[in-house]
């Protein structure tokens, strides 16, 4: 071959050959880039709970209210003695003795707990036997009236001195003095006799200092007789100034 022909191969082989090249690499496929992961979820919330009592002191026999809130949780217990409740509410328990109460609220995020206390006092002692005091009935008693008259008399002078006394010992009872008569006489007559009689008596008792606005009066005449017989024994047991107790 020829030094022309030899220079005139190489020069139409190399832009042949450029020419193969250039067309391979047009045809090679681009990589495929590698599919995205999922990020991993976020872990779950932990629970939380709280729990009170009220009150939180009791006395023996009573009883407290337990009041609780959680969040995050499947499963909320109260011990002791509670047991299962659900996620949020209040419920009464009756210790007899001072107690802590634990909730705990479990979730897929774990658990929590709270506490709270109940404390319970002793009854108090059983106060001692106290004599018998004396009662109204007992010891106030009524003052008596002569016919047709509205004087104090001796007898009434004591009974209403016992009144009296009662009065102080217990300043907090108001009293009313309803005047009464016997059969005899009118209507309109007995009543303005029973008033002058349940004055006298309210008069005698302010007397003997006890407070005038304390004491009430009334008349009733012959209107309500505590006897019904027509006889001067009778008579004599409706011929009063009576007492009732007004609170």
């Amino acid at each position: 071959m020829t030094l022309a022909s030899r220079t005139l191969y190489r020069t139409a082989f190399i832009p042949m050959l450029a020419a193969a090249v250039f067309a391979l690499g047009c045809n090679k496929k681009p990589p495929v880039a590698p599919a995205p992961t999922a990020a991993p979820p976020p872990p779950a919330a932990a629970p939380t709970v709280t729990l009170s009592a009220n009150p939180a002191s009791i006395n023996s026999g009573d009883s407290s209210t337990l009041s609780w809130t959680s969040t995050n949780a499947t499963s909320v217990t109260i011990a002791p003695e509670v047991g299962n409740v659900t996620a949020e509410g209040s419920t009464k328990v009756t210790p007899s003795d001072s107690t802590t109460y634990t909730v705990t609220a479990t979730g897929p995020g774990g658990s929590a707990n709270a506490t709270t206390r109940v404390t319970v006092s002793a009854p108090p002692p059983t106060p001692p036997p106290t004599k018998n005091e004396p009662t109204f009935d007992q010891e106030v008693r009524d003052a008596y009236f002569d016919f047709n008259k509205a004087d104090i008399r001796a007898d009434a002078r004591e009974a209403l001195n016992r009144t009296a006394n009662f009065l102080r010992s217990y300043p907090q009872i108001k009293v009313t003095i309803e005047g009464h008569c016997d059969e005899r006489g009118s209507t309109e007559y007995n009543l303005g006799l029973g008033d002058r009689r349940a004055s006298a008596t309210k008069n005698y008792l302010v007397s003997l200092g006890i407070s005038a606005d304390r004491i009430s009066t009334v008349s009733f005449g012959k209107e309500k007789p505590f006897c019904q017989e027509s006889s001067e024994a009778c008579w004599q047991q409706n011929r009063r100034g009576h007492f009732v107790k007004a609170n």
